[in-house]
């Protein structure tokens, strides 16, 4: 991506907890000629992993002397947790959501790769640090050294089909009032305006809950919860955003059974038109593309804000699942050379050319853009704040409890005061455990 302001980067670098540095530093490259095996394993989302396996055999080709396994799974980060703890780590891991990198980083089981970062790029001048979007870069950074690596990043919003739109008149809602208008007619039509995946809550944590947050009390709202601030999960903001989302069901705005939904279902009743509206990342056309109904297109938007609260309407929830080398793999050096030709240039514009990504390096966006990534790459590019959800890595008990009360409230069965304090007590009960690391943003 181009170069973009700091504007709030600095609330991704994390200030450490002060423990030991037991991780290694730096590494020996195999002698030359050496045979050497590498092992990459890697998440098998909706990108998939063709693309890190064609790379891999092209940089095979260049070094003879090495080969490499390329293995993935929907729930890699299973197979990850007992080679970490028997130490037989691969030798290059992009483990996803489901595995918290900072408690690797923590136990030791991490290499810090500034040294890496500092040396020549796989292509043209510079470091390889220089090839990264330093807002990206950031976020991989604790304790002053860089530990994780991104390579694409997705980012969190709406969607809707503009062909239905169009045909109905209809404009993207741009604010909270507008939606509210907007989502009557939508009704009265006999389409529900929203639907969601139900079976997996966190999409409405970055899809509603923190966006509104943010949008109602500006960005130290959301900053002050995932800092465990006292109070901040039953803030004002945090309130009228669990408010927001539990007006839409009491306006009967939720295609009914999405509380039953996994994510595919529920997109497929939004891609066959029973819904108007779905919040997901910008992986939905990918993860979709074999299921769409014929005619059927998708665009992407922002959340819509809540007129005169103190978020910037430009603010963007971004999601980065980084790579990182083991500190314990057998050839961390020539992992780091793999990953590095990995996000050179050249193929970081082939991933988002064939797979309609965005990636954390300059320029890669320089092509021509899958048309359903076009909304998304320009939200990133002109907004004025871009943020993360950190805390479901640090906090994953939290991360639970929220959707529990979140599908409490959206069962009715939680009134958005109640949801707010219950949250509240999990952090209170997280802040005050002293055995919990607790991460800051700056």
């Amino acid at each position: 991506m181009n170069l973009k302001p700091l504007i709030y980067a600095a609330g991704f670098l994390v200030l450490g907890c002060n423990g030991s540095d037991k991780s290694a530093t730096s590494v020996t490259p195999a002698k030359p000629g050496e045979k050497i095996e590498l092992e990459v394993q890697a998440f098998k989302g909706g990108y998939d992993i063709d693309l890190f396996a064609s790379a891999a055999k092209e940089f095979e080709a260049k070094n003879p002397n090495i080969s490499i396994k390329v293995g993935g799974a929907p729930t890699v980060w299973d197979q990850l947790r007992p080679r970490f703890i028997s130490n037989t780590p691969p030798d290059l891991v992009f483990p996803g959501w489901g595995m918290d990198h900072w408690g690797l980083k923590e136990e030791g089981q991490l290499l810090a790769l500034d040294e890496a970062l500092d040396g020549k790029a796989a292509e043209g001048e510079g470091t390889w640090r220089d090839t990264f979007d330093p807002t990206i870069l950031k976020m991989g950074q604790r304790d002053g050294k860089q530990w994780v690596l991104p390579h694409f990043f997705s980012v969190m919003g709406w969607w809707f089909d503009p062909g239905v739109f169009k045909k109905h008149g209809w404009t993207p809602p741009k604010t909270w009032d507008e939606l509210l208008v907007l989502g009557e007619k939508i009704k009265a039509a006999g389409i529900a305006p929203l639907t969601f995946q139900g079976q997996y809550p966190y999409y409405l944590i970055d899809g509603m809950l923190l966006p509104w947050a943010n949008s109602v009390g500006g960005e130290q709202a959301v900053k002050d919860a995932q800092n465990l601030v006292p109070g901040a999960w039953k803030s004002p903001a945090m309130l009228r955003a669990a408010q927001m989302i539990d007006e839409l069901r009491v306006r009967g705005f939720y295609l009914e059974g999405s509380l039953a939904m996994n994510h595919t279902a529920s997109e497929m009743e939004f891609l066959k038109g029973k819904a108007a509206m779905v919040p997901c990342g910008s992986w939905l056309k990918v993860e979709m593309a074999d299921k769409m109904p014929k005619g059927a297109a998708i665009e992407f938007m922002l959340p819509p804000v809540m007129s005169g609260g103190k978020g910037d309407p430009t603010a963007l929830l971004i999601k980065v699942e980084p790579w990182m080398v083991p500190s314990k793999g057998k050839h961390p050096a020539e992992a780091i050379e793999l990953f590095k030709y990995m996000t050179s240039l050249s193929k970081a514009k082939e991933f988002v050319e064939k797979k309609g990504a965005l990636m954390a390096i300059k320029g890669s966006d320089q092509v021509k853009l899958m048309q359903e990534s076009i909304a998304p790459a320009k939200a990133y590019r002109e907004s004025k704040q871009v943020y993360a959800n950190e805390f479901v890595a640090w906090y994953p008990d939290l991360k639970k409890e929220i959707e529990n009360a979140l599908t409490s409230m959206l069962n009715g069965q939680l009134t958005p005061q109640a949801f707010c304090d219950r949250v509240e007590k999990k952090a209170e009960a997280i802040r005050t455990d002293g055995t919990i690391p607790k991460p800051k943003l700056d």
